[in-house]
């Protein structure tokens, strides 16, 4: 039998996107002769829907939607995810559907309830080995612990998280020698390196359970911060029938392969492991497609960026640039530009179209895409140095960003000017360095936001995840902003990031942020402020952080923990180093609260709204720091 998976690019309640996109699936699996259609987990209604979920009307609303799929149906049996609600709780569910009818819904035994995933809060997990029935419009169709047949064969499902527990209570282990296959329809959430674990899982799976195992997860950035990598695979006792390629602009992806489910091959005896995957280029394939979906689907035209010539900016300045590159080589410049709805229409477009797109030219290479697309300000002060404008410029330029140069020293001396006379007293850098500090950042934002505006522009804000830890940033300053890509992302990886992009990409401009120590440049020059005087060393910055929330460990075990590994340092700074970042770790959880949006992008992050929550008000730890 021909079996496929489909990766698709889906929208929260975007019924209209999502149908199109289930039905291009469909006719482009009936082209190519498949028999049996995986698409992905809740791709009718989307997977972040959030508390839509707890409402009546909305699966309601989804079960209505699957009938248009139905009709599509007709000589294939397709697989489709949405919520289903019975009795004030709702289940996740796979829906079968074949010649126009529906089979019955599978639903998902376990629940994804932590990092990023919060499925507890939305859905009942189904009870194994139990069933019920659903109900609308007169007809009725099973749900529950069910097996399925299609042309002799019979299969069985796993949703997802149901693939990620122990073998002996997973799905698959009661549906071992019952089924010749498994079916895995998912929305598993991209983290660099991920997708060797999840390749390892399946072909395992096939291998344990004796089966063919088939899936197919999300694509794109759904609604916000998850990125989905759109991965498909079918294996067979531990052998690998397809992969496809991870991260894809397009809305569809689909791959097939034939299984000759009348005879078995032979368990293979290893899993032979994928390539190590080059986390680099990992990253600037999701950031970039993270970027695309989310400039087209908030409906904006472009990005706004205040370019500081520092690491921070200049990645995410590559970053659009990659986004254009990386896209257009996938879909062509056309479709391109048609795909994200930043540029004037055809000739056949009505009048109101036309004159909303009548001032701005039509891009005819990819340095003028990057030009309509991106729009960069070097903001100086006296604090400024020669070093970071000639990085912020020479990068705008040679990626053909719209740049410009302005300053804030007028503005930065009419407030600082107020406030001293309000308080009868002047502001100096011995009594009020932060202060001083923070209005440059501050003043920075009412322009860029109105550049923003004017445009109808997303503004970057171009925080790392290492900030976003101890409040290294100013609220309502250099955190102002639509979009944050980079704040899970820390400042480590992304000076690596930088260097490499300089060497494997070609971003040659980069040499300058590259040699120069990442800086705020807020204080006076001659005062030579670098981030790590302030802080610690990045490098230590980040271990102490993982230790600390992803390893979940006390501050006193995370001094052990330091002690056994080679840091440079003696015990005596290292409980300076464990203090200062719990200390700033507790005081600025309400500026974590505050950041705008930011994509998940490694194994964690510090985002409260997506995986790691805090007290805004707490102790801070102050026992357990006075116990150091």
């Amino acid at each position: 039998m021909r079996i496929a998976g489909a990766a698709l690019n889906q929208i929260p309640i975007d019924w209209e996107n999502n149908l199109r996109n289930i039905k291009t699936a469909i006719e482009q699996a009936k082209a190519a002769g498949v028999e049996l259609l995986c698409l992905p987990e809740l791709c009718l209604t989307g997977y972040g829907c959030e508390d839509l979920f707890l409402s009546d009307w909305m699966p309601e609303a989804a079960l209505a939607h699957l009938q248009q799929v139905r009709e599509w149906t007709q000589g294939i049996c397709v697989v489709v995810g949405l919520p289903v609600r019975l009795n004030h709780r709702t289940y996740n569910t796979a829906a079968v559907l074949r010649d126009g009818q529906i089979l019955g819904f599978a639903a998902k035994q376990f629940l994804a309830n932590d990092g990023v995933h919060y499925e507890t809060r939305f859905f009942a997990p189904w009870v194994a080995g139990e069933t019920t029935t659903v109900t609308w419009e007169g007809e009725t169709w099973p749900l529950g612990d069910l097996i399925f047949e299609h042309q002799g064969v019979r299969f069985g499902f796993e949703i997802c998280e149901d693939a990620w527990r122990a073998d002996n209570v997973r799905p698959a282990c009661r549906l071992m020698g019952k089924v010749d296959l498994i079916v895995n329809p998912s929305a598993s959430h991209f983290a660099m390196s991920k997708t060797d674990v999840r390749y390892q899982l399946v072909l395992k799976a096939s291998r344990t359970f004796d089966c063919t195992y088939l899936y197919a997860n999300l694509l794109g950035n759904e609604a916000g911060r998850i990125i989905f990598d759109g991965e498909i695979l079918m294996a067979r006792n531990g052998h690998l029938l397809k992969r496809n390629q991870l991260l894809s602009f397009k809305e569809v992806d689909l791959e097939w392969t034939d299984v000759d489910f009348a005879t078995k091959p032979e368990p293979a005896a290893a899993i032979v492991p994928l390539p190590t995957p080059d986390e680099y280029k990992e990253l600037n394939q999701a950031m970039s497609l993270g970027l695309f979906d989310y400039l087209r689907k908030a409906r904006s035209r472009g990005f706004v960026l205040s370019l500081s010539g520092g690491a921070d900016s200049c990645f995410c300045a590559v970053g659009v640039a990659e986004m254009v590159r990386l896209g257009v080589e996938e879909l062509g410049l056309e479709e391109f530009k048609r795909r994200s709805g930043c540029f004037p229409v055809s000739p056949s477009a009505g009048k109101e179209e036309l004159a909303e797109s009548a001032n701005q030219t039509i891009p005819r290479s990819q340095k003028e895409l990057v030009q309509q697309l991106l729009t960069c300000a070097y903001q100086g002060t006296v604090n400024s140095s020669d070093d970071t404008f000639n990085s912020a410029k020479e990068l705008a330029d040679s990626i053909g960003a719209r740049f410009y140069n302005w300053g804030i020293d007028e503005e930065v001396t009419g407030y600082v000017g107020k406030i001293q006379n309000a308080l009868g007293r002047e502001l100096t850098w011995k009594t009020d360095d932060l202060a001083l500090q923070n209005i440059q950042a501050r003043v920075r934002a009412p322009g860029i936001w109105l550049l923003a505006n004017v445009q109808n522009c997303l503004l970057i804000t171009t925080s790392n995840r290492s900030e976003a830890s101890v409040g290294y940033c100013t609220m309502d300053g250099d955190t102002a902003g639509s979009i944050s890509p980079i704040a899970g992302v820390d400042k480590d990886f992304v000076k690596k990031w930088l260097r490499w992009a300089e060497t494997e990409l070609g971003y040659l401009a980069l040499r300058h942020v590259n040699a120069l120590q990442p800086t705020a440049e807020l204080r006076p020059l001659e005062d030579k402020q670098t981030d790590e005087r302030d802080l610690m060393p990045y490098t230590l910055l980040n271990r102490i952080e993982r230790l600390a929330f992803y390893d979940r460990l006390s501050p006193k075990q995370v001094l052990a923990a330091l002690g056994g590994e080679e840091t440079g340092f003696d015990t005596e700074q290292l409980k300076t180093f464990v203090r200062r970042f719990y200390t700033l770790w507790s005081r600025n959880q309400w500026k974590r609260e505050r950041y705008a949006p930011s994509f998940h992008l490694d194994d964690y992050n510090v985002d409260p709204r997506s995986w790691l929550r805090f007290p805004i008000l707490s102790g801070g730890f102050s026992e357990e720091l006075a116990g150091l």
